[in-house]
């Protein structure tokens, strides 16, 4: 149980795709202009990850090292375009908002980059619940972003929840203000680029005050203790 409480630490926190690894930043910065695509892509992200980690972990032993690269590259590229259909075919509307950015999950280095340096080396059970943890770290991060984008930028929460989860769900958008216009800067690229900055800022202050605690409280110079073994 301690390797999988590991594997969860550094997939939500220690070692978080969105905030540590950094990678993944062109969609993490390009869509998260509200809550509803975040959540789309992240989840659209977790399926993916997960799938290739379990094939990839079930065909690592059968795959020559001169050419997994190729090999995971189209396990991943199939299991996008199954999960680009069932967006075309139950949430249309995400499936136009998050354009380009939902076939590109092919190229998106968190899903290679687990492939290659954990599922290719780990069993199924631990490959699947890496994928499961990366995922769920990397689409938190998406939430965390897309709702301060949203708020900054509309004044509204999970705006468009409809194209997500359905008609019944356009009364779930709510509004915290009523904005004349809405504030660009957060709304485009750049913005969440700022946003993003300052997410990283706020986890490295807390990693700094974890540090701080695990500290011993007045620790003993080594000059010290070397001086007192040398006198006794």
């Amino acid at each position: 149980m301690s390797d999988y409480r590991e594997i969860a630490w550094q997939g939500l926190w220690k070692n978080n795709p969105g905030l540590v690894q950094l990678l993944g930043l062109c969609p993490l910065l390009a869509v998260t202009a509200t809550l509803t695509n975040a959540i789309g892509l992240g989840f659209a992200t977790m399926l993916v990850l997960i799938g290739s980690n379990i094939l990839v972990s079930l065909v690592r032993d059968y795959v020559p090292k001169e050419i997994r690269i190729p090999v995971f590259v189209m396990i991943i590229a199939a299991l996008v375009t199954c999960v680009q259909l069932l967006i075309n075919a139950y949430a249309y509307g995400l499936y136009l908002s998050l354009g380009i950015f939902l076939p590109l999950i092919v190229t998106n280095c968190v899903i290679i980059g687990r492939a290659e340096a954990f599922a290719s080396r780990n069993n199924v059970a631990k490959a699947a619940f890496d994928g499961v943890m990366m995922g769920i770290g990397f689409t938190l991060v998406l939430m965390v972003l897309g709702a301060c984008r949203e708020i900054l930028g509309q004044g509204t929460l999970f705006d468009g929840a409809d194209l997500l989860l359905g008609d019944w769900a356009k009364g779930l958008t709510i509004h915290l203000w009523q904005v004349d216009t809405n504030f660009l800067l957060a709304m485009l690229p750049p913005g969440a680029f700022i946003a993003m900055g300052f997410l990283i800022a706020i986890k490295n202050v807390i990693d700094s005050k974890l540090a701080q605690r695990t500290m011993p409280a007045n620790p003993e110079p080594a000059v010290t203790r070397a001086r007192i073994t040398k006198v006794s």
